[in-house]
């Protein structure tokens, strides 16, 4: 009897370990059903197939003066590193650059092999330099606790901080490619920590804001500090410069060295061929990189642009200097030709803080804004413009655009000749051909290009520091091809005339109908 029972009883459990197994099973499947409904089908993610980058859903900080402050205050360093990138006064620098040339060379041909896709589908690697503080964030801690001294001013009467605002595409860069890789979205760049495994080198030195804050003696003494520093790097021996980057924005920053580093990647706001600002050979296309200036007025967004789209009751607007240098000596001409028309605004007026104002309130009620060449082939106001969502109409023959072999222009601007916009009555008599439709497909395009010129943190796909490296990338080829070719090239051999003789642009004015 005992023995039945006993036997009964293993039976029992043997039957219920049994079960346990699918039981398990059938619970877990439960568990994952409940979870997959809550996370993919909830009303907060309405695309189940779509996956979010932890911080996407955080609103990116736009403006230079409160995300450099979020910057200093909470992410950067409270003192400076124990080593740094500065070469021993001792070194052998020459045998230094052989065996990064050696170890770059290794290790491209591993990644050439390793990847099918090499160099196209593979992200950009970049070195960013440990520089001295000095060169990086002595001057932006200067900027910081500067900035709200609004009585400086330019020769011309502009603030200076604000011009320093305009120009600070080196801190957005540089701030992006040195955050934690978990808090960065751009996938296109990453950085690289060993100088053997990149494809190109970052220079983080704030040229802009020295020139601007410092004295002028001092200035100059940096910027030769700044030279030799760069110059005595292993890598830059290697190829002399050019896998270099040196963000050089605004057309006086580091202008009394700068020739010395012509091999370099220069970030410019244009290219200025009349000769004025930057010498023959030391820029083109094919070596540099034009980046937009960061925009003056806030982002008129797609429902301010719907709201307001019956308030742009003027028909061309301008506002800003009256009488510029070099090309933009236009402005005084038009001006001319302009001024007394109906429905057109033509004011003076700098960026500070009231000028600002002024620039969104009119470029929100016009139709058009006038984007004339100053002392430069580029200005600000064609960015101020463009998120404003007020048709940028280009009077500048020698202008060149920010990211051109990826955005077409035509899209969202006008481009006049210099010749016909001077000509008695042609400008007006244009813009008042274009057909309301043609308008209303400029401002639509205006409002989905705007993302492109909004510097961010953190930065954004697509937008202008995206760009930039999908720019780059372009180059990186051709960057290879003359680093080695330099290398083995016995210099000065043969006397070659390198001389090019290049005509002014001229711009082709649409006919009134687009």
């Amino acid at each position: 009897m005992r023995g039945r029972n006993l036997s009964s009883s293993m039976s029992a459990q043997i039957q219920r370990s049994n079960r346990s197994p699918l039981l398990l099973f059938t619970l877990s499947l439960l568990a994952i059903s409940i979870l997959f409904i809550l996370v993919f089908l909830s009303p907060s993610n309405p695309n189940p197939t779509s996956f979010h980058h932890p911080i996407s859903s955080l609103k990116p900080e736009t403006s230079f003066v409160i995300s450099l402050e979020h910057f200093l205050t909470h992410k950067a360093p409270k003192s400076p590193p124990s080593r740094d990138d500065t070469v021993p006064a001792a070194g052998d620098v020459e045998e230094s650059s052989r065996k990064l040339d050696e170890a770059l060379s290794e290790a491209e041909m591993g990644r050439v092999v390793r990847d099918p896709y090499y160099p196209l589908g593979s992200p950009i690697r970049v070195y960013v330099y440990e520089m001295p503080w000095k060169f990086t964030y002595d001057l932006l801690w200067l900027f910081r606790n500067s900035y709200r001294e609004t009585s400086n001013l330019t020769s011309n009467g502009s603030p200076v901080h604000r011009l320093i605002e305009q120009h600070s595409i080196d801190y957005w860069l540089w701030a992006d490619l040195i955050a934690p890789e978990s808090e960065r979205l751009l996938k296109g760049v990453v950085r690289v920590y060993r100088q053997e495994e990149a494809d190109l080198f970052y220079i983080p030195f704030f040229t802009t804001i020295s020139f601007f804050l410092l004295e002028k003696q001092q200035c100059k003494s940096l910027y030769r500090e700044a030279l030799k520093w760069v110059t005595d790097q292993p890598a830059w021996k290697r190829s002399e410069g050019r896998d270099h980057i040196l963000p050089v924005h605004h057309p006086w920053s580091f202008k009394t060295v700068r020739k010395s580093m012509k091999k370099a990647i220069w970030l410019l706001p244009d290219m200025d061929s009349t000769g004025n600002w930057y010498k023959p050979g030391q820029v083109y296309l094919e070596k540099d990189l034009i980046l937009p200036y960061v925009p003056n007025v806030d982002l008129c967004d797609s429902k301010c642009l719907s709201d307001g789209q019956s308030k742009r009751n003027v028909l061309l607007f301008f506002r800003g200097r009256l009488k510029r240098n070099a090309g933009g000596k236009i402005r005084a001409k038009l001006v001319g030709e302009l001024s007394g028309a109906d429905d057109v605004i033509i004011e003076e007026g700098t960026a500070g803080e009231g000028g600002k104002a002024a620039a969104q309130n009119g470029m929100r009620k016009s139709t058009f804004c006038l984007n004339p060449a100053g002392d430069t082939p580029s200005s600000a106001r064609l960015f101020d413009a463009i998120v404003s969502g007020c048709i940028p109409v280009i009077v500048s023959d020698e202008l060149e655009l920010p990211f051109e072999g990826i955005l077409d222009y035509r899209k969202i601007a006008l481009f006049v000749s210099s010749s016909d916009a001077l000509k008695a009555g042609w400008l007006l008599t244009y813009l008042r051909s274009v057909s309301a439709a043609d308008i209303r497909r400029l401002q639509q395009n205006l409002a989905k290009f705007s993302r492109h010129f909004l510097y961010s943190s953190p930065a954004l796909p697509m937008g202008p520091e995206d760009l930039a490296w999908k720019m780059i990338a372009g180059k990186l080829v051709n960057i290879k091809l003359h680093t080695r070719r330099s290398q083995r090239v016995v210099k000065e051999s043969r006397s070659v005339c390198s001389c090019e003789c290049r005509p002014s642009n001229l711009t082709n004015s649409p006919p009134p109908s687009l």
